[in-house]
This record gives C-alpha cells, sequence and structure tokens, in this order.
C-alpha cells in the first residue's frame, strides 16, 4: 500500500532545509505537510499543507510568531537553530492556539524559558487547556489586543484583534517597519510548495477561495471587521500559518477577502426590501402545489421578493449562496418513509458554512399516512439557529381549494413575520379530524 506521503508532488521536500528569509529580519520557519489529504476532516487538501511559523530579529532580541503541528516539531527546531539561538528568544507570539500551531510551543517554552509569550485576550482558557499548569508549574503570558505592541529593538510587533477567523483566539500581528502582516489563518489556504512564495508556487487560487469557502465564510461579519483594521496598513507582505507566503501583490488578497465578504443580492435588491426563498420536493405535485399557494400568499405584501425552486431540478451547492443572501427560507418535502426527501437534508447539511443569525425559516408538506417531516425539518431549522415564527404546515394528499387557500394565509403569515416580525398562527389540518 502507498504511503500518504508518496503521493506528494514530485519536486524535492527538504524537512531539514535551514530557515528562508522572508523580508528583511524575517525568515520562515516551518514545516511542510505535501502528504496530507484531509484536514480537521472536512477539508480535502489535495496539495497537502504547511504550517507556517516566522521568526523576526531586532537589535534587542528575537520574536517566534506561531510553531507547528506536533509531528512537524523537529523540522521546526532544526529551521529556527539555522536562524537564531534559543537564548535569544525574547517574545513567543500565538496568533491561534489550534494545536496545528502550537504543537511545537511545550518544548519551545522549555528550551526558551526567558521568552515572554504573547496571546490574545480570549485566547486564556485555551492556553491553560493546551498546557496543563500545575501550581508547581504555573503559566506565565501576557494578554494583548489592538493597539498593544513589543519591541524588538527597532522592530517593533503590533497586535490586531481578529477574533472568530476562525476560533474566538484569533489575532493577527503587524510588523510596522518591514510591513509585514502575520496574519494567523486568515489569507492562508492549504496549499503545500516548496517553492513558499505566492509568485513561484503553481496556481492555486482554488485552494485560496475553498479555504475561505469552508473556514472564514461563516464568520464574514467578523471577516469584514478585522478587514477595517487591515485594509488602511501599507502591506509589503502577508505571513499566514497556511500555504504561501504572499509577497508578490499581497493587496489583491485582501480585495479577495472584501469580495467574498460582500453579499451578491445585496448589490441587486434594495435595501428596504426583503428575500425569501421557498424551496421544494414534490413526489405527486401537492408539495409543489403547496410551495405555489405559498408564494401566491407571501406576493400580497410589498416588499418582499420571493424565490420558488424545485430541488429536484438543481445542485444544492448554488442554493447556499442565495440562501446566504436571503432573510428567509421556506422548505417543502412530502413524508416518505417517515422522512423528508434526502435533497432537503442535502440542502441543509451544506448550510454550516454560512452565517443564518437572524434569518428566518419554515416548513410545509403533504402527506399520506404520518406526516413527520415537517416537524422534522422544523427541529434541523431551529438546530442551525434560524427562527421559526410560523407553525408548520401539513396537508394530507391532495389539496383542496381550502387547503391551497391555508397555504396563501400561511404565506402571508410568513411575510407578516418577515416585514413586521409577527408571529404567526397557522392551523395545521392533520390536527382538525
Amino acid at each position: 500500500m502507498m504511503s500518504p506521503a508518496a503521493s506528494a508532488p514530485a519536486w524535492d521536500f527538504d524537512d531539514q532545509a535551514p530557515a528562508v528569509e522572508v523580508a528583511p529580519g524575517v525568515h520562515w520557519i516551518g514545516a511542510l505537510d505535501p502528504g496530507l489529504r484531509t484536514f480537521d476532516i472536512i477539508l480535502r487538501t489535495a496539495n497537502g499543507t504547511t504550517y507556517n511559523s516566522y521568526l523576526v530579529r531586532g537589535e534587542d532580541g528575537v520574536a517566534v510568531i506561531d510553531t507547528v503541528k506536533a509531528e512537524f516539531a523537529e523540522d521546526f527546531f532544526a529551521r529556527l537553530e539555522s536562524a537564531a539561538r534559543y537564548d535569544e528568544i525574547r517574545v513567543i507570539v500565538l496568533n491561534h492556539l489550534e494545536p496545528d500551531h502550537t504543537g511545537a510551543l511545550p518544548e519551545l517554552m522549555r528550551r526558551a524559558p526567558q521568552a515572554q509569550l504573547y496571546i490574545s485576550k480570549r485566547a486564556t482558557a485555551m492556553l491553560k487547556a493546551l498546557l496543563k499548569p500545575r501550581d508547581d508549574r504555573p503559566l506565565t503570558y501576557k494578554t494583548v489586543g489592538t493597539g498593544d505592541e513589543v519591541s524588538l529593538g527597532g522592530r517593533t510587533l503590533r497586535f490586531l484583534h481578529t477574533p472568530f477567523l476562525h476560533w474566538p483566539d484569533t489575532q493577527c500581528t503587524w510588523l510596522a517597519e518591514e510591513g509585514v502582516l502575520f496574519s494567523g489563518d486568515v489569507f492562508g489556504c492549504h496549499h503545500c510548495d516548496a517553492r513558499l512564495f505566492n509568485d513561484l508556487c503553481g496556481d492555486f487560487r482554488f485552494a485560496f477561495d475553498y479555504y475561505y469557502a469552508h473556514i472564514m465564510r461563516p464568520f464574514k461579519s467578523y471577516v469584514v471587521d478585522a478587514l477595517k483594521l487591515i485594509e488602511p496598513l501599507p502591506i509589503k507582505l502577508i505571513a499566514p500559518t497556511h500555504g504561501p507566503v504572499l509577497r508578490d501583490r499581497p493587496r489583491r488578497y485582501v480585495t479577495r477577502y472584501r469580495e467574498l465578504s460582500t453579499p451578491s443580492l445585496a448589490e441587486r435588491i434594495d435595501q428596504d426590501e426583503r428575500s425569501l426563498i421557498i424551496f421544494y420536493m414534490s413526489a405527486y405535485g401537492s408539495t409543489a402545489r403547496m410551495a405555489e399557494a405559498i408564494r401566491a400568499g407571501v406576493e400580497e405584501s410589498e416588499g418582499i421578493r420571493v424565490s420558488l425552486y424545485d430541488l429536484e431540478g438543481g445542485e444544492v451547492q448554488p442554493f447556499v449562496d442565495l440562501i446566504e443572501s436571503a432573510d428567509a427560507m421556506a422548505l417543502g418535502s412530502p413524508t416518505i418513509n417517515g422522512d423528508a426527501a434526502k435533497p432537503i437534508w442535502d440542502l441543509l447539511s451544506s448550510l454550516a458554512v454560512i452565517d443564518l443569525k437572524g434569518k428566518l425559516g419554515a416548513a410545509f408538506g403533504s402527506y399520506g399516512w404520518t406526516g413527520e417531516a415537517v416537524k422534522m425539518i422544523e427541529d434541523r431549522l431551529r438546530g442551525l439557529k434560524l427562527r421559526v415564527p410560523v407553525a408548520g404546515l401539513r396537508i394530507k394528499l391532495i389539496p383542496t381549494d381550502e387547503e391551497l387557500e391555508e397555504c396563501r394565509e400561511f404565506g402571508r403569515a410568513l411575510a407578516g413575520a418577515l416585514v413586521r416580525g409577527e408571529q404567526g398562527r397557522v392551523i395545521d389540518f392533520a390536527d382538525l379530524g
């Protein structure tokens, strides 16, 4: 059986190569993991990844910014030793405490006990969980926020508080004199290339966008807040913790984050107009008729743009973008073997990558026997933190004209909840018989 490393790209990976200077007095001392094919269970890594760590030299000492995954500590220490002595290290900065960036930290602290550790104010509990301090071995560290700084002598490290990118503890560090942004996971990607710099590596645009979509997209509002701090900086180089070092036109990557974090629908829809999307699956046309009647009910209210999509006729992923920009969604499904139709679950399971806070959700559907699907969909919507202000609507078999009017009333109630925040009550015809 071929080992993971055997599938790595053909160019030479020298694990013991010395540190690489990325800017004057700034060295990359990280590690390469070309054989990795899955990261954190959910991300595919066709080109492996890197664990980027950096060393900054000032007149009065050295700073180490982030470390590497524990399995690659030997590579990290070999590169560090090629650029500095342990007794020169005055500062250790952790921009993010996830294990792939702190695996070598305990040993580094043992080898450089004089170094002062700097973390964000949100990182204290995580640090204690990571290092397991004892009464006879207390932790010493300093917490920092936006505007705090530490001098290395002719070199100033200034901290930027950028929480939830993508953990609560994350921060960035700015080296003012060289225009270097040590960005943590921001502007990173899982793309391993021993040539290290973005202008020397192959095309990694897909990896950059893919990483954003799966890591940063759920925290778009925090990305926008972070960009307010980052965009004014005179950036010459971005040094992320994963992927290529961005020295060629680094501002392009900042601009790309701005593009990816700006809702596209907001550019096409009036700010005063609300949007509601109705998705449905229909085995014999009954749920489809319900969906059309619900849409008609919604359209009676001004200020709402409503769209209708049959999930049988489209891929799920493009709908995720629509939902991210919408204010509300309603999902319709028949009950099949005591469950909702599979495309409904496929769509719901894809929504973990977007921020659903404040959105409205609703469920409806036809059924033949027991009708569990609507309640199951509602429970999942609540689990995803959507508001479900209107009780789900179930109709047995083929809807009558009276029942279609109930669907229109369901749509009116949704519109009221969306526009005026009304708490609707919809009768379930299954409860009347």
